[in-house]
């Protein structure tokens, strides 16, 4: 298998090659859509069928990402194996690894699904993190509390994403009630940060060790998943150029070969701390399919392969809205209402069932300012409902 591995890796993997994804979400179907543009075939593997990813992929693989013996013949039918979603477990990656290249690293994944391995590792690196304390027992976490005081954010170490597996605390009481109401699992506890934004940076590393990004994408969430994205942010230079700077440091130390987004909160104080880190594309980057020359998907796809990385310049500033499935709520938008506005872009995954809180798809608006945008993409956003919504503020 090692040398079946080696052979396969030798040298850029060019157009007519086959690239394999683990996971089968909106964030590889981009990515397979970036990918078949320049001519290559993707086979997605997943525990589902009629997927986001598997609607557009060349061959669609279902099975559980334990059987092992499964993701090693998915592994050897492709050249290259990548991630469209972190919470693989190790073992798949290793069995992929037996047959094909796996980029990103399986370690790396392994580091990143975990918050506490992934703090520790940031904290360990000197990386600018918020306080945090990990916490397995009452007595851990009445010695943690003692210590950040209240408000304070327990926190799920596995498994966790858009505010999934965590809760605001503020007092001794409720702390407790929340530890046991998650069982006998691995907790993190953070200090409470006050934060003037969210902002994310994401980058590509090569195999050659080359660096690319989209500069600083500032976020705003709503009931903890994101809501709005847009870029450029109007921040100083400086702020912009140390999370860049940041943000190449912790690919170059993971030694990250593909695409990795890290997020951040900008503190009242004008301080950078990092939030957590995702080893893919991102929800955020999304805008960079309209408006940039090389999109985070197609870059993810050159990195993976062993190409020269593309230029990420924005051709107009961008903004990104989100589509939840609560715009469902009273039946089917109106999307000929959305598509009235020349400048924004409509994406839609290829979801059936529309839940609350569900990314169905999303919106990308281009315009003079980064501003505009994001007020012209929640125009658009409202008017999929004929009820519109009020924009948010």
């Amino acid at each position: 298998m090692e040398t079946n591995s080696r052979k396969k890796s030798a040298g850029p993997i060019l157009p007519g090659a086959v690239i394999g994804v683990l996971g089968s979400g909106q964030l590889g179907r981009m990515f397979t859509i970036a990918a078949r543009r320049m001519g290559y075939r993707v086979h997605t593997f997943s525990p589902e069928t009629d997927t986001p990813t598997g609607q557009v992929a060349d061959v669609e693989i279902k099975a559980h990402y334990d059987d092992l013996n499964a993701v090693r013949g998915f592994a050897s039918a492709v050249d290259v194996v990548t991630f469209e979603f972190e919470n693989v477990p190790s073992a798949t990656a290793q069995a992929a690894a037996e047959c094909a290249p796996v980029r990103p690293d399986g370690a790396i994944l392994h580091t990143t699904q975990h918050r506490l391995r992934e703090k520790t590792f940031l904290a360990q690196h000197g990386f600018p993190v918020t306080p945090f304390k990990a916490i397995n027992t009452v007595e851990e976490l009445r010695a943690a509390v003692a210590e950040f005081g209240f408000p304070c954010v327990l926190k799920t170490a596995g498994f966790g994403y858009d505010g999934k597996g965590q809760a605001k605390l503020t007092s001794a009481e409720q702390a407790e009630t929340a530890l046991q109401a998650v069982g006998h699992q691995e907790m993190v506890l953070e200090a409470f940060v006050e934060f003037s934004c969210e902002l994310s940076v994401i980058g590509a590393r090569g195999v050659d060790g080359s660096f690319a990004h989209w500069g600083v994408i500032r976020n705003d969430h709503r009931n903890h998943i994101l809501d709005v994205s847009f870029a450029p942010p109007n921040l100083p230079p400086e702020v912009v150029q140390e999370a860049v700077d940041i943000a190449r440091a912790v690919l170059e130390t993971l030694g990250v070969v593909g695409v990795l987004c890290v997020e951040f909160f900008l503190t009242t104080s004008g301080k950078l701390l990092i939030n957590e880190l995702a080893p893919r594309p991102h929800n955020s980057g999304h805008l960079t399919f309209d408006a940039c020359v090389t999109s985070q998907f197609e870059q993810q796809l050159r990195a993976v392969c062993g190409l020269p990385l593309g230029a990420t310049a924005y051709l107009r500033p961008a903004a990104m809205a989100n589509l939840l499935g609560d715009l469902w709520q009273a039946g089917e938008p109106d999307w000929a209402a959305a598509c009235a506005f020349p400048e924004v872009k409509l994406h839609l995954y290829g979801k059936m069932t529309p839940k609350p809180g569900r990314k169905m798809g999303h919106l990308t608006a281009l315009a003079d300012t980064a501003d505009q945008a994001a007020r012209l993409v929640q125009d658009a956003r409202a008017a999929l409902q004929r009820t519109a919504l009020p924009t948010a503020g």
